[in-house]
């Protein structure tokens, strides 16, 4: 991608006073780190901290069947939503394979936001648009993602140091709920008790305008409870949490039977591919996730691509995404198996013509906080 097509957040100037180190992530200059990673990482854990993501897809799809075709388009069960909540789902193509994972609010009946990954978005568009034409009804989608701006503060002390600026009781909003009201007397701000940590946080989508009077005002909390955080935190405590990460963990060449994530596949209702799926949880003939850490005690990190053997040294399966655990002390990863029944024997890392033994484990790593 050429350099003049990259995109920049509203906060972008911000980044690069605080002293960040940029980073190109799915088509945008986004902040990779401040300070170091292990130290946003262990502050999101045990404080509080901020990060940009601004540069994820926002869509809003209303219309009286708009409810209709997102059920229809997506795994979960939409209908089991109210307004104020929150789920996590996937769409899926027509062999089943994830097209993106996205979180979908609920605003009212007939209207719905979408918050989609980055790099999905014009694929995304063009998805959903097609089947609003097929369909007939009228169904609007609106690309909000350029006029609105999304502010993840993640960590045990978030909303206590932050709720001098609303009069909405964060502490009252359940997980995967929002709220849309004032704050920092800013009018119709939706919080939203969601996050890609595993910490307890709240997102914050605001429109630009408004973006960085939020951004000050909570970076001056007294004592700095609250610091700046890049991707590179945000990917080491995704992972601890088992959290998949769109063109890592999944993609459109892998189904959510194969990835875990069948409990956001809901076969009481009809959808795209419903057949397909059936049939893999049924066969159970498909490749198998495999979250796992290493048993090595050594400062070993698993990285994507890596492959994993077997004693006989033959290929079993390969790791999507890696890293050291500041928490466990230990590499953990997730990758895939190709088979169910290699799980009885022992499977190991193919490192620099070295053997590392791993060890499956149950997601999450960790246990939130």
């Amino acid at each position: 991608m050429a350099k003049n097509n990259i995109k920049k957040t509203i906060l972008y100037e911000h980044h690069i006073k605080l002293g960040a180190k940029m980073c190109i992530f799915s088509g945008f200059y986004m902040p990779l780190l401040y300070q170091s990673s292990l130290k946003e990482h262990m502050h999101v854990r045990n404080y509080s901290g901020i990060f940009d993501v601004s540069h994820m897809g926002k869509f809003i799809v209303k219309g009286m069947h708009s409810k209709s075709l997102i059920q229809y388009l997506t795994t979960n069960n939409i209908y089991i939503l109210k307004n104020g909540q929150a789920q996590y789902t996937c769409l899926i193509n027509d062999k089943g394979g994830i097209i993106d994972d996205l979180v979908i609010y609920q605003i009212s009946e007939y209207k719905f936001l979408l918050i989609v990954n980055a790099i999905n978005i014009e694929k995304n568009k063009k998805w959903i648009k097609k089947y609003i034409k097929k369909w007939g009804y009228a169904i609007e989608l609106l690309d909000m993602s350029q006029e609105y701006s999304l502010l993840s503060i993640q960590g045990p002390s978030t909303l206590s140091n932050i709720q001098k600026f609303t009069n909405i009781s964060l502490l009252n909003i359940p997980f995967y709920h929002f709220v849309i009201g004032d704050f920092l007397n800013i009018k119709n701000v939706l919080i939203s008790r969601t996050g890609y940590t595993g910490s307890k946080g709240i997102e914050i989508y605001v429109s630009n305008e408004h973006t960085e009077k939020i951004w000050n005002s909570i970076l001056e909390i007294k004592n700095h409870e609250i610091i700046p955080c890049g991707i590179s935190s945000r990917d080491s405590l995704r992972l601890e949490m088992g959290y998949r990460l769109y063109g890592k963990d999944i993609n459109e060449n892998i189904t959510p039977i194969e990835s875990g994530l069948s409990w956001i596949v809901k076969f009481d209702k009809k959808f795209i591919s419903k057949k397909i799926l059936e049939n893999q949880k049924k066969t159970k003939n498909h490749k198998i996730f495999f979250p796992f850490y290493v048993e090595k005690t050594s400062f070993c990190i698993p990285r994507s691509g890596t492959i994993l053997i077997d004693k006989n040294e033959t290929q079993v399966g390969y790791v999507t995404s890696g890293t050291f655990s500041p928490l466990l002390k230990k590499g953990i990863g997730l990758g895939y198996l190709y088979k169910k029944n290699i799980l009885t024997h022992p499977i190991y890392l193919s490192i620099r013509n070295h053997k590392v033994l791993v060890t499956k484990t149950n997601i999450p790593f960790i246990k939130n906080k």
